[in-house]
């Protein structure tokens, strides 16, 4: 595993984003371990997300490619943050841009934040984690209505592994649904090898306990 996912994962726990313990998902499922990407708050902690991201991003589309799409809510920091990490870090422009829940209609019109699209634009969408594709849903079809735009693929933080609306993972079904290629930068399975019976922050995160919490939940929840 790539040193960068390494210490993604350590990242995640260390800002309390990713959690293990018991948790009751919005699926109604029982969770040995839950995601909450809206605990990045300081500068330090959306400069570091940006470049994991930007790393990921690299490694998985290149940067030939126009503009990042971070759908609103979560996704609009998110595509902040890797825009400057990609400057930073490849010296590549790239433009960001984001939909608002409901369009203004003064100063500023329109659904979309940032850069405009505009017709051959290549996209990648960038967002927190996807465990059902409904954000896909909803801002697929605002990004193809504003332009004849390419979607090169979605980036996503974790992917959780587990069964969408059918037997394959959310970001299966959102590749096989519209086309597009989809990533991740570390999976569920990348998490439990680095942290299994190793320390984290002075403790082990992953010990035999939650290990075979975290097997059963996959034995009842996990894709095929």
């Amino acid at each position: 595993m790539e040193q960068y996912k390494q210490e993604f994962i350590e990242f995640m726990v260390e800002s309390e984003v990713l959690k293990f313990g018991e948790f009751t998902l919005k699926s109604g499922r029982k969770s040995p371990f839950f995601m909450n990407a809206g605990a990045y708050v300081t500068g330090t902690q959306l400069r570091r997300l940006g470049e994991y991201y930007a790393k990921a991003i690299h490694d998985n589309y290149g940067l030939d490619f126009d503009v990042l799409f971070g759908p609103a809510y979560k996704g609009i920091p998110l595509s902040v943050a890797t825009t400057m990490a990609i400057s930073e870090l490849y010296g590549k422009d790239i433009r960001y841009c984001s939909n608002r829940k409901e369009a203004k209609d003064h100063g500023d019109t329109g659904i979309l934040l940032g850069s405009k699209l505009k017709d051959g634009d290549r996209v990648v969408i960038i967002e927190d984690v996807t465990t059902s594709g409904k954000s896909i849903e909803e801002t697929f079809p605002i990004i193809k209505a504003q332009a004849n735009v390419e979607v090169k693929g979605l980036m996503v933080s974790l992917n959780r592994m587990e069964r969408g609306k059918g037997d394959k993972s959310a970001l299966e079904e959102v590749k096989e649904l519209y086309g597009f290629p989809t990533a991740a930068i570390v999976s569920m399975a990348d998490v439990v090898e680095h942290l299994y019976n190793r320390e984290c922050q002075g403790k082990v995160v992953i010990d035999d306990v939650l290990k075979a919490a975290i097997d059963a939940y996959y034995v009842q929840y996990g894709a095929k």
